[in-house]
C-alpha cells in the first residue's frame, strides 16, 4: 500500500536533512518541504504555538516503522509528528514510480 507521511520539523534545515536521508535510503520516493506553517497545539498541559515546516513524504506502508525510527533519531522534538495516510487512488505511472523508487 502506498502512503503519504506527514512530519513537522522545527526548520527547513532539519526537514531537508531528514528528507535527504529517507530518499537516499529508498524509504521515501519523494519529499516535499512546505515552509512557514503555523502550528497550534497542546503541550505539557497548555496551548502553545510554533512556526514549523511540514515534510510530506511519499512511501509504502512496509517502510513506515523504519521511517518512524529514522525520524525520531534525527529529530529535535521529544515527540515528533510522524503520521501516515493511505493513498487510495493515484496516477498509475506515478504509483509505479513510487514503488520502483522505494
Amino acid at each position: 500500500m502506498h502512503i503519504i507521511i506527514l512530519v513537522t520539523a522545527k526548520d527547513e534545515a532539519q526537514a531537508q536533512k531528514i528528507a535527504e536521508k529517507l530518499v537516499a535510503e529508498k524509504l521515501a520516493a519523494c519529499a516535499n518541504i512546505v515552509p512557514g506553517i503555523q502550528s497550534i497545539f497542546r503541550w505539557k498541559g497548555k496551548v502553545d504555538r510554533a512556526r514549523e515546516v511540514l515534510l510530506v513524504l511519499k512511501s509504502r506502508r512496509r517502510h513506515f516503522s523504519v521511517i518512524v525510527k529514522t525520524v525520531k533519531a534525527m529529530h529535535s522534538y521529544d515527540v515528533p509528528e510522524v503520521i501516515a495516510l493511505p493513498i487510495i487512488e493515484g496516477n498509475k505511472d506515478y504509483l509505479d514510480w513510487l514503488t520502483e523508487s522505494t
